[in-house]
């Protein structure tokens, strides 16, 4: 046994076993990727429902069959993660354009959680057919799965920038990143005009893309967090819940309503924070907090005692409480196996970069398929001018193989257009399939020359880029839910 083991020094074992577990975490489970936005285990989720049918236009699947298939194909990892990343791509306060559509309970804003994976049902959203889109067609680098049995995507094809869209979160080992959502109509109206103008500024495309937006709404107030953030990757901004302050006779008391809270923002803990302060008096002034919250909306309601300022008691909650947060926005994430702090600028670009790469292989990937079909089409139409002749060998021939060397000798035929004249149904003879066939011909060699056209312009692939994105935003697109304010906070002077 003893001369099995080896001395080596502690410190560079820790040194060399730490560093392989950091970059694992940092690759592997927390940074998403630049080109598709998500982390492997959200990348893995999709795929197996992709690769499952379960897509938005067929019935739900049981949330168990998903993760069944995504822990024992492809993430090899606990079923609570997996199950997890599943809820939240559901949960529409946490995604700003949901990924997968739930039925049954998948929690809610007040932090409970969600039922058992035996009991929920799942299926893409329409929206993200547009990240697998093409999949089939070479569009993406396949790479073994955890016991090589099974191929499965590097990144995926994603025809929006979801990176910027949906945002994402993750703590790894010696860093972390925090991508706010966006608008996808403002984003991708930032990234056709960088399209247009590669020497865009950072405040060019703020006047496409102002901020963040959150799927709870609120309020971001200031622009030079954003700035900052868009600028160099990292910034701070401040979030602030939409509140009014309702008066007049109707009512007994005049009353504080909260109808939207910041992001990520617990609002059952929210609430027990505001009581919890004005029963130790710290917030003074309040009679009762109710929440009348339904399936309409959010709706907190906090009434004022007689005699007491609300805008005061406001400006306290605000400064107290989570109805103001921080938001520190890290704009981290992996370009080509490394982890990078990014301007927003850079995003586009490589997101751009992206999509030319895709659709510079799915061209060449139709380009070898029409090539193909058109080679045999020539084959036939040959033994169409000569049917009588390739009859004649046929009948003549002993076997198969002699008929299809018989073809290729004597009519100058490849193997395949031979194989292909062989395998050719009687019905093909008539005049009416001999039209057909010389139609489809000249169509593909129409096709052949427009994807050969692509391949050589560079303008052109980004004017289907361009075409494309414009294609999601007439589909996909919404009005933004967080308002941005240009001025700093203020507070209210109580005197």
């Amino acid at each position: 046994m003893t001369d099995r083991l080896k001395e080596v020094s502690l410190e560079e074992e820790m040194k060399r076993s730490y560093l392989d577990y950091a970059m694992s975490v940092i690759l592997g489970r927390a940074i998403p990727d630049i080109k598709d936005g998500l982390k492997p285990v959200h990348r893995r989720a999709l795929f197996a429902m992709h690769d499952m049918g379960n897509t938005w236009n067929k019935p739900y699947k049981k949330s168990a069959r998903i993760v069944g298939d995504v822990i024992g194909k492809y993430h090899p990892h606990g079923d609570t993660a997996a199950y997890d990343t599943i809820v939240r791509m559901a949960q529409d306060f946490s995604m700003r354009y949901l990924l997968v559509d739930g039925q049954g309970n998948f929690g809610s804003v007040d932090g409970d959680p969600p039922a058992a994976m035996r009991y929920t049902e799942v299926r893409m959203k329409k929206l993200t057919q547009e990240l697998l889109a093409d999949l089939d067609k070479d569009t993406v680098n396949f790479v073994p799965n955890y016991d090589e049995s099974l191929q499965m995507p590097e990144v995926l094809p994603a025809k929006f920038p979801n990176l910027l869209i949906n945002g994402s979160s993750g703590i790894a080992v010696g860093m972390a990143t925090n991508i706010p959502p966006h608008n996808l109509r403002e984003v991708i109206d930032g990234v056709i005009h960088l399209i247009h103008n590669p020497k865009a500024t950072v405040d060019e495309l703020m006047t496409f893309i102002p901020g963040p937006d959150f799927p709870t709404g609120g309020y971001i107030f200031g622009l030079d967090g954003i700035r900052s953030a868009y600028t160099s990757g990292r910034g701070t901004i401040k979030l602030r819940a939409r509140a009014k302050i309702e008066r007049g006779r109707k009512i007994e008391r005049d009353r504080v309503v909260i109808t939207e809270i910041p992001y990520q923002v617990n609002k059952s803990r929210l609430l027990e924070s505001i009581a919890e302060l004005v029963n130790a008096k710290k917030i003074s002034g309040v009679a009762d907090i109710r929440d009348e919250s339904d399936r309409e909306g959010m709706r907190i309601v906090i009434e004022i005692k007689r005699g007491e300022l609300p805008e005061v008691i406001l400006n306290n909650l605000y400064k107290h409480t989570q109805l103001q947060t921080s938001f520190g926005i890290i704009l981290l994430a992996i370009v080509e196996k490394q982890p990078k702090y990014l301007s927003l600028i850079e995003i586009m670009r490589y997101f751009v970069s992206h999509r030319q790469d895709v659709i510079r292989r799915r061209t060449r990937f139709e380009l070898k398929k029409a090539e193909a079909r058109a080679h045999i089409l020539e084959g036939l139409i040959i033994a169409l001018d000569h049917l009588d002749e390739i009859i004649t060998l046929i009948r003549n021939s002993r076997s198969v193989e002699q008929a299809r060397k018989g073809l290729i000798t004597q009519f100058h035929l490849s193997k395949i257009q031979a194989q292909a004249i062989l395998e050719m149904q009687l019905q093909k003879l008539t005049g009416l399939e001999r039209e057909k066939i010389q139609k489809e011909y000249k169509e593909l060699i129409d096709l052949i020359a427009y994807l050969k056209k692509i391949l050589g312009s560079e303008k052109m692939i980004l004017d289907i880029i361009i075409d494309e994105l414009n294609g999601i935003k007439s589909e996909y697109q919404d009005e933004r839910r967080t308002e941005i304010m240009q001025e700093d906070i203020q507070e209210i002077n109580p005197e």
